[in-house]
């Protein structure tokens, strides 16, 4: 995640070191730790090692990045299970929008280190027999899992245009919402996905740059 972003920075023509002290906003998703669970594994007295705390907790993961960069806006890990980076991006963009920063990183990471979740995954039917999405098909029977880490950064677009950034992309807008009560707590009900009182606010942000 560190390098991801770092590179991100690179890329969009910004010097990391030279955004200490900005307000810069760090959003990240990220979901339950694996790597935790290999620590507990070792045994106790790994387990209990001093920066166990800062090593797998996951709300560390944007603070760490905070730090390096030494960046004073918004740090926010967020863990809304697959939609996480998705939403990190939406808070993001609220960031911006509200003029909590100036500048706003947000990406998602996810590394498959321990077997256990496949186990319960599957036990559970949630993975796709063949390892496929099959996203919006009909003959969808689950999900394939992934790992990677994907970073943008963003600037509000007038900010963007000021500046004369070169502007890959222009998020128009976004929104967040739940399905309520459906057949069971893991089950989608049909359309609601989709759906967002109000719809989603059209207003353009600068995405940077990505990293897959």
């Amino acid at each position: 995640l560190l390098e991801a972003s770092w590179e991100a920075l690179e890329d969009a023509g910004m010097a990391p070191r030279s955004l200490s002290g900005q307000l810069v906003g760090t959003f990240v998703g990220i979901g339950p730790s694996d790597y935790g669970s290999l620590i507990a594994k070792i045994g106790a007295g790994a387990a209990k090692d001093g920066y166990v705390a800062t090593g797998v907790s996951t709300n560390f993961a944007s603070g760490r990045l905070s730090y390096v960069l030494g960046v004073r806006g918004p740090s926010v890990a967020v863990d809304t299970a697959c939609s996480s980076s998705l939403v990190a991006l939406h808070l993001a963009c609220q960031s911006l929008r509200a003029g909590e920063c100036e500048v706003a990183l947000a990406g998602g990471v996810q590394l498959m280190l321990s077997p256990e979740p496949f186990v319960y995954l599957s036990r559970m039917r949630a993975l796709s027999a063949d390892g496929r999405c099959n996203t919006f098909s009909a003959g969808a029977d689950g999900y394939g899992r992934g790992e990677g880490c994907a970073v943008v950064v963003l600037k509000r677009l007038r900010d963007a245009e000021r500046d004369g950034d070169r502007i890959l992309a222009v998020i128009r807008g976004s929104a967040v919402n739940h399905d309520g009560r459906s057949s069971d707590l893991t089950a989608e009900r049909g359309g609601a996905g989709g759906r967002h009182p109000g719809g989603a606010p059209e207003r353009g942000y600068r995405a940077r740059r990505y990293r897959l």
